[in-house]
């Protein structure tokens, strides 16, 4: 909740905690760092890389030691800040702009989205069960109350409430024919 001057001048603290974590080959580090030179990233990223992890270093420069050190380098070319010696302005703004594209290839990737819905969410709280439904809405064809009744008997489970909506099956069925599709939602759908 507060800030800890002087944590991002140490290398070693970003090894300590990618090893409190127990990073293994099989994950993937993305260091950020506009000027590409903090300490805390680049030793985050040496760690990650003898450990033999993916690693992608995310700067403003395409010469920084970040992105030499990573094995992908993504460097949007941002030109001056405005305000000289910010790094939280055209910088900073590009670069959350790549992790949403990082994050939404994964995600798409990993399955969890159906064409350009989300099918993977929760319904925490009152305008995320509207967009549940709205998605399943969407995906399906189906009207409201289809959607709220296959929401409600899957459990609020979207892959579930979409597999029982286009394949007209119940729960259970659809619980089999995902689990023998191995969770792939395209596979079960038959799409």
């Amino acid at each position: 909740m507060q800030s800890v001057e002087g944590a991002e001048d140490r290398p070693e603290d970003g090894a300590r905690d990618l090893r409190k974590i127990r990073l293994s080959k099989l994950d993937s580090v993305v260091g950020i760092a506009a000027s590409g030179t903090t300490p805390y990233v680049l030793g985050a990223i040496a760690f990650a890389g003898k450990r033999g992890a993916l690693t992608i270093g995310v700067a403003a420069s395409r010469r920084s030691p970040l992105a030499r050190a990573a094995k992908i380098a993504i460097t949007p070319e941002v030109g001056p800040e405005i305000l000289a010696g910010s790094t939280r302005l055209k910088a900073g703004t590009s670069q959350k702009m790549v992790l949403n594209m990082l994050s939404t290839a994964m995600m798409v990737r990993l399955g969890h989205a159906y064409d350009n819905l989300m099918i993977d969410m929760g319904e925490a709280n009152e305008k995320l069960r509207e967009r549940a439904t709205w998605i399943l809405k969407e995906a399906s064809a189906k009207d409201v109350s289809a959607v709220t009744r296959a929401l409600r008997q899957s459990g609020h489970e979207l892959r579930l409430a979409l597999i029982m909506l286009k394949r007209g099956v119940s729960t259970k069925q659809a619980r089999r024919i995902l689990r023998e599709s191995r969770g792939n939602l395209r596979k079960a759908l038959g799409e």
